[in-house]
């Protein structure tokens, strides 16, 4: 069995990071989102896995390499243009080949990982297995429709959903699944859905098996969604620290320090974790905050927020439900007459008291 997972798209809902980031490579807990699901596919079993880059591909390939780190063979399928999942299905048809696969979302997280998923999968060797999960706002999703424990209708973001139950990002095919994106149209948002390509199947009497997902599952894909699951997964952490604290700093709770930190008159308040080379000083890092490699805090407050790296915040009273991007500068200006200077790209949002 064979993997898939879709590293292409453009992420507009997290812009302005995604004009100059993959999305999936935006750290959740101080890790590349990517790679929680590199080793959730690893830890099912699967070691040969195919990536479906576009316009980052660079960035991701350099980040992800050949596998060697997971122990995993990587294999790069390029992709023009973000023209649906089906479509990623159907360029990756050499790399498949006849075998069953998972088709993985970038930037999607799911507790459990998906070992007992595959597992049931090549039991109960349907043509399809399909994750749903309960959400409080479907017409955002690909919904399914169920009766006696079967999936009769899927249909991508319908404005009238007939079920609360979103499709989650994974996905497992057998090789029936080519037949299908071949023998679908492009829908209204000129894309090949892979809700269609599903109901191809179910139209021509394949075997489509649901599985509710009862642990958490995340898209990240949305800021608030980015920042829930960083707080889920900070919550898992134990205490660690591998860098240097002095005497009069305070660490509370659930905290990682990596090598190279350094917290100096610091108070740190878990779940939070503090990158290599990172240096706090005379600051507060509140519960469920990331602060990634070599940025720098200094006389500031921090709570509930994704610090990427490189970044420096200096003599800022409180900064929280945020994600900076690498290589931010946040400080207070001491330039008269006072005033708020900033240059900020497209998309972005400020919020000032």
């Amino acid at each position: 069995m064979k993997a898939l997972i879709l590293s292409g798209g453009k992420g507009t809902r997290l812009r302005p990071i995604t004009h100059t980031n993959a999305k999936q490579l935006i750290p959740i807990a101080n890790k590349p989102i990517l790679f929680y699901g590199i080793e959730a596919i690893k830890e099912a079993g699967i070691t040969d896995i195919g990536i479906i880059v576009g316009e980052t591909r660079e960035d991701v390939k350099q980040a992800v390499g050949n596998g060697d780190k997971w122990g995993v063979k990587i294999t790069y399928i390029e992709q023009d243009e973000p023209l649906g999942l089906a479509h990623a299905v159907k360029i990756a048809e050499d790399f498949i080949g006849r075998d069953s696969f998972v088709m993985y979302l970038g930037d999607n997280l799911i507790k459990d990982g998906i070992k007992a998923l595959v597992t049931e999968f090549k039991q109960n060797k349907p043509n399809a297995q399909i994750l749903l999960a309960k959400v409080p706002h479907p017409e955002q999703f690909g919904v399914a429709e169920l009766a006696n424990g079967k999936v009769i209708r899927l249909e991508e973001k319908p404005v009238y959903p007939k079920s609360d139950l979103a499709l989650v990002g994974v996905y497992m095919f057998d090789s029936s699944i080519f037949d299908a994106v071949k023998n679908i149209r492009p829908s209204s948002r000129n894309e090949l859905e892979i809700t269609d390509a599903i109901q191809y199947l179910i139209d021509q009497k394949k075997v489509v098996h649901p599985h509710v997902v009862t642990g958490w599952w995340k898209d990240t894909g949305k800021l608030e969604d980015m920042l829930e699951a960083n707080s889920i997964i900070l919550d898992t952490f134990t205490f660690k620290n591998e860098g240097r604290v002095d005497s009069a700093s305070k660490i509370e709770g659930k905290v990682v320090i990596e090598k190279g930190a350094v917290i100096e008159g610091s108070t740190v308040r878990g779940p939070a974790i503090i990158g290599e080379n990172a240096r706090i000083i005379n600051s507060y890092i509140g519960p469920y905050t990331s602060v990634y490699f070599g940025s720098h805090i200094e006389s500031s407050e921090i709570e509930h927020s994704i610090i990427l790296e490189n970044s420096q915040i200096v003599d800022i009273k409180r900064i929280a439900d945020s994600l900076i991007g690498q290589n931010v500068e946040i400080v207070k200006s001491h330039t008269r007459p006072q005033a708020y200077r900033i240059m900020v790209g497209d998309s972005s949002k400020i919020e000032i008291i």
